[in-house]
C-alpha cells in the first residue's frame, strides 16, 4: 500500500458490484495526476472509515470519497467532485451542482437501488501500477 495515503483522495465504494467496479475502473484510467486511492466499503479499512463516522456497517449502496483530515463527501457530491478532481473535459460535471442535491441523490439511489441489474459481471483486474492504489488493511 502507498505509504503516503493520507494526503490521497480515497474512494469507498462496494467491492460486490459490478457497476462500482466499472466507476473505480474509469477513474483508474483517467487519474493522471495519481491522486486517488481505492478501499472497498467491505474491506477493514472501509469498515473503519464507516464505523468511525457513525455510518452504517452492512449496507454498501454508497460511494464516499473521502480526504484524510480534511473532508468526507457521498453519492452524487463525491461523484461530481471526482470528476472536478479528475479535471479536464470532467470539470465540466460542475455544472451538475445547480441540481438540487437532493434531486441529484435522488438519481444517485435510483442508480444504486438498481445496480445489480446494471452490471455487466466482467472481471476488471488492474495492472501492478493500479494495484498499489488499493487500501487493504
Amino acid at each position: 500500500m502507498e505509504e503516503n495515503w493520507q494526503h490521497k483522495n480515497i474512494v469507498f465504494f462496494d467491492g460486490d458490484c459490478g457497476v462500482c467496479n466499472f466507476w473505480v475502473q474509469w477513474i483508474l484510467e483517467r487519474d493522471k495526476k495519481d491522486q486517488f486511492l481505492f478501499a472497498s466499503l467491505q474491506s477493514e479499512f472501509g469498515q473503519k472509515f464507516l464505523s468511525e463516522r457513525g455510518l452504517d456497517t452492512k449496507v454498501f449502496n454508497t460511494m464516499y470519497l473521502w480526504k484524510p483530515e480534511q473532508y468526507y463527501l457521498e453519492k452524487s457530491s463525491a461523484v461530481l467532485e471526482i470528476a472536478n478532481l479528475l479535471g479536464g473535459v470532467y470539470k465540466l460535471s460542475a455544472i451538475g451542482k445547480i441540481i438540487p442535491k437532493f434531486l441529484s441523490d435522488k438519481l444517485y439511489d435510483t442508480v444504486s437501488a438498481n445496480r445489480m441489474k446494471l452490471a455487466n459481471q466482467k472481471c476488471y483486474l488492474p495492472t501492478p501500477h493500479q494495484r498499489k492504489k488499493f487500501i487493504q488493511v
